[in-house]
């Protein structure tokens, strides 16, 4: 029991992350961790607008072929999947390593980023 609590306030004493300047693996780790979900909030931001965007597109159109919108869906289902993969083979040029984690999502933010530039792109090149 004491050794749990001596734990948690070493742990409550831990100075906070600083991404500016990480100075241990497990930041590096953890800053890349935060950069991907900075990333991925900025997708999901856009993504609604995106929806919105290609519904009205879709409005008025029948022409027998899938909308637009399930076209969407069904790319963006694929992208998160390519993502998914491409970054874990990425992430075994140090696999089983601690840096793996670095690897891991430093490539899905840079490839989420891509992504979000790819769906504003489908709004503002119109």
């Amino acid at each position: 029991m004491i050794i749990v609590l001596l734990s948690l306030v070493a742990w409550a004493q831990e100075p906070p992350l600083d991404c500016r300047d990480p100075q241990t693996q497990h930041d590096l780790n953890q800053c890349a961790a935060r950069d991907f979900e900075e990333a991925d909030r900025a997708l999901n931001d856009v993504w609604p607008q995106v929806v919105a965007y290609v519904r009205a597109q879709d409005e008025g159109e029948d022409d027998g072929r899938p909308s637009g919108e399930s076209r969407l869906r069904e790319a963006q289902r694929a992208w998160l999947t390519f993502r998914d993969a491409h970054c874990t083979v990425d992430s075994y040029a140090m696999r089983g390593g601690s840096a793996e984690p670095l690897l891991y999502n430093g490539c899905r933010a840079r490839t989420t980023e891509a992504r979000t530039a790819q769906l504003r792109a489908l709004i503002l090149d119109q």
